[in-house]
Formats: C-alpha cells, sequence, structure tokens
C-alpha cells in the first residue's frame, strides 16, 4: 500500500481575468496558500501555460514546472478535457463546443477535429518532457443524443459511433504509449464514456490499449444513481486519477436524473463543496490506500451554492483529513510467533507423520 499524494487542485474552475487568477505565478502562489501541495493543469488557458512551447521545449516545461515548486506546490496533471471533448462532436453540439475552438476554426468541423488532436498529442509530449505519468481528458461523443433510447435506435447506431470514436482515438493513443504517458478518460455524462458499459466498448475497439485508463469522480456516478465504491473494486486497475468532488442526489415526486430543465440550484442531483454533499469519502480513501492507487487527489470544485474561494480552502484541509497515511506493520505484530517453516509443520501435526 501507499499513501496518496495531496491535496492538489484542478485548475480549470478558477482560472480567469482577475489577480490572482489571471497567471500562472499568481494562481500557483495562491494554491499553496489554500493549501494545497499540487495543481492540476488544463492546457486550453494561455493564462497557464504556452501549450506550444511545452509541447517543443523540455527547457520551458522545466522552468514553468520550477516557477511552481518556488511558489510552493508542484504539477500534478495537464488536462485535455476541453480538446478532447472537441475530438469527436456530434453535429447537434456543433455550434456549442466550437466555443472551445480559435476562433479561425468555428463553423469548420473537420479542421476543429484535427486541432484538438493535435492539441490533445502536444499535452501527452508535455507531459512526457515534465516526466508526468498520466494526463485527464474527455472522450467527445457522437452517440450522446441517443443516450435514451427513444425513437427507437437504428440498429447498428452505436456500435458505428463507438467505431468511429476508437478509430479518432486510436493514434493518440498510440502516440500516449511513445510518450509513456496514460490517458484519463473522465467518466461523465455528455461523453461517450459516460460509465463502466461504454467504457468497455470503447476499450474493446481500442484493443485493451494499456493507456486507455480512467479518470475517477464519483460525483458523476452519484448523479447518475451508479455505485461509486463497486466502480472502484471493477476498474482499480484502470483507474489513474482521482477527482475529489462531492454531490448529492435528492429525487423527488417532480424530477430525477434527467433533473427537469432546471437550474443547478433546483435539480435532483447537484454538486456540492466537499464535506456538504452525500459521497462517502472514508470508504473511497479507503478504497484507494487499499488499493494501492499511485495518483493524487485532486480537487475539483463545483458547487452550486458555496463560493469558489471558499470551496478551495475548505477542500485543501478536507483532503488533508481524508488521506489515509498507510501502515508500514500489522496492527497485531506485537503478537507475532516468530514461525518459519519447520514449526509450521510441527503446528499442523504434519512432522513424523
Amino acid at each position: 500500500m501507499r499513501t496518496l499524494k495531496g491535496p492538489g487542485l484542478f485548475l480549470a474552475q478558477f482560472a480567469g481575468d482577475a489577480a490572482p487568477f489571471n497567471s500562472w505565478g499568481a494562481i500557483t502562489r495562491w494554491a499553496a496558500d489554500c493549501g494545497y501541495a499540487g495543481v492540476q493543469v488544463p492546457t486550453l488557458d494561455a493564462r497557464l501555460i504556452d501549450l506550444d512551447k511545452a509541447a517543443a521545449s523540455k527547457g520551458y516545461c522545466d522552468d514553468w514546472a520550477g516557477q511552481a515548486r518556488d511558489n510552493g506546490v508542484e504539477v500534478t496533471e495537464f488536462s485535455t478535457h476541453l480538446q478532447g471533448q472537441l475530438v469527436a462532436v456530434h453535429p447537434a453540439y456543433d455550434t456549442l463546443f466550437d466555443a472551445f475552438a480559435p476562433e479561425a476554426l468555428r463553423g469548420r468541423p473537420a479542421a476543429r477535429t484535427e486541432w484538438a488532436v493535435e492539441q490533445v498529442k502536444k499535452t501527452l509530449t508535455a507531459s512526457r518532457h515534465l516526466g508526468l505519468s498520466a494526463m485527464a481528458s474527455f472522450s467527445g461523443a457522437l452517440a450522446w443524443p441517443y443516450v435514451y433510447p427513444w425513437p427507437q435506435r437504428p440498429a447498428g447506431l452505436i456500435e458505428e459511433a463507438f467505431d468511429e470514436l476508437a478509430r479518432r482515438w486510436r493514434p493518440i493513443l498510440d502516440h500516449a504509449e511513445d510518450c509513456g504517458v496514460d490517458i484519463a478518460y473522465e467518466i461523465h455524462p455528455g461523453e461517450d464514456l459516460f460509465d463502466g458499459d461504454t467504457y468497455e466498448m470503447f476499450l474493446d475497439r481500442v484493443g485493451g490499449h494499456a493507456r486507455a485508463c480512467m479518470l475517477y469522480d464519483p460525483s458523476h456516478y452519484v448523479l447518475q444513481a451508479l455505485d461509486y465504491l463497486d466502480h472502484l473494486d471493477i476498474y482499480g486497475e484502470r483507474i489513474r486519477m482521482f477527482h475529489v468532488k462531492d454531490a448529492e442526489f435528492n429525487p423527488t415526486g417532480r424530477k430525477g436524473v434527467y433533473g427537469g430543465y432546471q437550474s443547478w440550484v433546483n435539480r435532483a442531483g447537484r454538486f456540492r463543496s466537499l464535506g456538504d454533499g452525500q459521497i462517502d469519502f472514508g470508504a473511497i480513501f479507503s478504497k484507494l490506500a487499499a488499493m494501492d492507487f499511485p495518483g493524487w487527489a485532486v480537487v475539483e470544485w463545483e458547487c452550486c451554492l458555496k463560493h469558489p474561494e471558499d470551496g478551495a480552502r475548505e477542500g485543501a484541509a478536507f483532503v488533508r483529513d481524508h488521506i489515509i497515511r498507510v501502515t508500514e506493520r500489522a496492527f497485531d505484530d506485537f503478537a507475532a510467533a516468530g514461525t518459519d517453516r519447520a514449526a509450521n509443520r510441527r503446528i499442523l501435526g504434519l512432522e513424523g507423520r
């Protein structure tokens, strides 16, 4: 067993145009002041990193990460959630997801996909430069508009969508192998990889690729009424990242999983700051410690009620309090008999028979 690393903070929800969230130096000092030991970095945000330079130059990466260390935090992983989303976009979402791409690519879905693929590959290369072992991403989605089977889905529709998704990701996964970096897909509604079944459908189509791994975020399972603890037992060998995010699900006679098109405050399923939701993090941290999870406990703050800066500071303390410093010896070692094989055979009555 090993002790989880942390607390870390995903910076995507905090980067902005106002200080201290508008520059790499300022936001890393702020994160350290909140009590974090590491930060997970979205590579689409130019206020935090120049991805082209990071992919082209190990020296740039070393200097950039060194600035963070000087400010009291280390880089835990890179994220390509938004670029990964653009690897596969159903036309129904073209207009909405165009906002994630450079303006020159808007209205040009094929060019946008090509750009997104290169962005993910560049981030994998930058991860290698920093010696990082995993990168977070979304899978994108071609089949999501058909998640509910009405009208009846045409035979082969979902299979065709997953065949194409795998075709687009296979070269990226092979580049990940060349870089020695796992891709940790966040299992998330809105993506074609939104639960265990869909992840397995994708994994089968990429030939069980060793780099096609998972980011575990229990909040997305609570909102689907999926067993988030059993999920750890099933997929533990594939889980490379952990987002510590809380949620609650309170269905009523009016609303359930689908939320009734209501705002986040008025939905049955809501994201909450750590400790304010329903997730049993004591059980999760215990399972991760027992399964020898090698990564970081990274806070992803999302809450429909609480101010983000309060959630961030509380989140750092919450994770520190939940990380289990694993024992180096069994609790009953004091009573060990100190036997050897010969003694064991005597105890079992096997000598002289």
